[in-house]
């Protein structure tokens, strides 16, 4: 939805609201101190307001470099207490009218500023407050119209000022807070969302893929019998464990396609499921140099990880993208994964030999489709979905040596094997 006038950024609205405040400040001097009551020290409060109008027009200079940092905000906001304290101050103090415009900087930090902001300019409000309390004097306690000692309304404006502070500091500051917590799940969600189209759309291109590969690849199948006659070992041999490939790959992907769809899910034990991914490797990539580090000793003998038909297709692309960065970079597939369980999670860890990734591809990798010189990331893409929808996460960060680190946590749960 767009609107037919754009709206003010942060710094143009404080500075309209700063503007605004010393135009007010103008208009009751010229014209509104008789109506309002207000007893003018005209000398003292001429150079204050000439002070404020050069310390404005600074601010409104240097608003955009202001707004960027929440000291300098801070900052600022303090400098309009301390000039609204001193126009009020010079214009009738406790008795001026327009005392509670101390509250609009409390307001503002409330909004825009941490929790700690509006409490340290409530503060100093109150004391700007309590000083010109103290200032009255015993005439200007008397309403002489009346024969009334005005101590107790005095003290009831300041007591009514105090409480306002406080309830704008807690609840208003609060709520921003609240309010802000939830502008971000939403954006979480948002990215969560756009992820899982992205993931949908790569599932039905995934299983149109796999609908082509089936015809041609049973053609193959009947091809290899008929060219078994010839007795080529080596070539057969190659054909076939290629085909053999092809063909688990293609059924495994029909199996998560339907795990997927019933949402079917079961609980390996670490033992288990370290067995299985260490099984697959060696069918599979029986050319890699794999540096195999079990550490599941002395775990639980109930605890069980969570699973489905993609968890070890989605280790295994981590393992497959090591093995290639490592064959990039060193002519040798050398990959090193270690297994341990650490805080109620069981810890799985794919390093790579390789020349490392960029520090902006790693925010980037396993949550969106990027466009980079080695592809489009969409395995880690898959990896990561695959792994958020069982209640683990993944990390990639560079090593200190060389090569990235994969580093997947599975939440260990308790009960049988399923």
């Amino acid at each position: 939805m767009t609107t037919k006038y754009p709206l003010l950024n942060q710094a143009d609205q404080i500075t309209l609201l700063r503007l605004l405040g010393f135009g007010l400040q103008l208009l009751l001097v010229l014209f509104g101190a008789d109506t309002f009551g207000l007893s003018l020290q005209i000398g003292t409060l001429t150079w204050v307001m000439l002070i404020e109008g050069a310390y404005l027009a600074l601010v409104t200079w240097l608003q955009q470099r202001l707004i960027r940092s929440e000291m300098s905000l801070f900052a600022t906001l303090l400098m309009d207490i301390l000039f609204w304290g001193l126009w009020l101050g010079f214009s009738g103090g406790a008795t001026n009218a327009f005392v509670t415009l101390l509250l609009i900087p409390i307001v503002l930090a409330a909004v825009i500023l941490p929790l700690w902001a509006p409490w340290v300019l409530a503060i100093v409000a109150t004391l700007a407050y309590s000083l010109m309390m103290k200032m009255l004097s015993a005439e200007t306690m008397m309403d002489h119209g009346h024969g009334m000692d005005m101590t107790s309304h005095y003290l009831g404006m300041w007591l009514n000022f105090v409480i306002t502070a406080l309830v704008i500091t807690t609840t208003v500051a609060l709520l921003i807070r609240r309010i802000r917590q939830q502008d971000t799940q939403i954006a979480l969600l948002r990215e969560s969302q756009l992820r899982q189209e992205q993931l949908l759309a790569l599932g039905t291109a995934s299983a149109q893929m796999a609908h082509q590969l089936a015809t041609p690849l049973s053609s193959m199948r009947l091809l290899l019998e008929e060219v078994q006659e010839a007795n080529c070992p080596v070539a057969l041999n190659e054909m076939d464990i290629a085909l053999k490939r092809c063909e688990s790959t293609l059924s495994e992907l029909r199996d998560a396609v339907h795990s997927i769809r019933e949402g079917h899910q079961y609980q390996a034990s670490p033992e288990q499921l370290a067995h299985q991914l260490r099984q697959k490797i060696l069918l599979l990539m029986p050319v890699t140099e794999l540096d195999w580090q079990d550490r599941l000793v002395d775990i639980d003998p109930v605890a069980r990880v969570q699973a489905d038909m993609n968890l070890i297709p989605a280790l295994m692309a981590l393992v497959e993208n090591a093995a290639g960065a490592s064959q990039e970079q060193t002519a040798s597939s050398r990959v090193s994964i270690t297994l341990e369980v650490l805080d109620s999670v069981l810890r799985v860890r794919v390093r790579d030999f390789g020349a490392g990734i960029n520090t902006k591809l790693l925010e980037q990798l396993g949550t969106s489709l990027i466009s980079s010189p080695k592809g489009m990331g969409v395995a880690l893409l898959l990896s990561h979905a695959s792994f958020e929808r069982l209640g683990a996460s993944l990390t990639l960060s560079n090593h200190p040596e060389c090569g990235t680190v994969a580093e997947v946590n599975l939440p260990l749960c308790g009960g049988l094997a399923a």
